[in-house]
């Protein structure tokens, strides 16, 4: 799959996924199924990052969820996807307090930065997101550069969807997905990546 193939592939179900889900809030239990399939490997593949083996567990509480509060969800199918990764984000949270694990502190400096719409260091980090090695390596990261990455690549949310979902400004998103992706690129043995100041970073908000 070449760069962005998981995240082009989700997006290419959105209108059969929105169209599922109204099927599913007037009853249709096969529509339900149906967007359940298209969503869950996305979903737990950011649980995964987040809480380990403890994913299809998390999953299993957040569908519940879902399933109990579909009458109310208004969007399509992508709000659809953002609303499952908001429930799905609870329910890991809750579950990581109930285990008393404390959130790695994060890296990210206080300025924001005004990064550039391309990242061609990082299409090899991209290409491999989705394998078992890449999750592995998404989990050492700052927690905020992780739910980014997870975020933007594995589930497949646009900036601005990705930066509801964690209750940021969509900017310290795009910059946290930025970072965690040099650094996944860095460790996948990306050509090019460097810490050196480049003049698009540093720069205060």
């Amino acid at each position: 799959m070449g760069q962005g193939g998981e995240t082009r592939r989700v997006q290419a179900y959105d209108g059969e996924l929105g169209a599922a889900v109204a099927r599913a809030q007037g009853g249709d239990e096969a529509a339900f199924a149906a967007a359940y399939r298209i969503v869950q490997p996305g979903l737990l593949g950011y649980l995964r990052g987040l809480v380990g083996d403890d994913a299809e567990d998390v999953a299993s509480d957040a569908w519940l969820e879902i399933a109990r509060d579909l009458g109310r969800f208004k969007g399509d199918g992508a709000g659809f996807r953002g609303w499952t990764a908001t429930i799905a984000r609870h329910r890991a949270l809750d579950h990581l307090r109930r285990r008393r694990v404390r959130p790695r502190s994060t890296a990210l400096e206080q300025d924001v930065l005004d990064l550039p719409a391309r990242h061609t260091t990082h299409e090899q980090a991209l290409e491999s997101i989705s394998t078992e090695y890449a999750l592995s390596l998404v989990r050492g990261l700052p927690r905020d550069q992780a739910e980014a990455v997870l975020l933007r690549v594995v589930v497949g949310l646009d900036g601005p969807t990705a930066a509801r979902v964690l209750g940021k400004r969509p900017g310290a998103v795009r910059t946290a997905a930025y970072r965690g992706l040099k650094q996944l690129a860095r460790r996948l043995g990306g050509e090019g990546v460097t810490d050196d100041g480049s003049p698009t970073l540093g720069e205060s908000k």
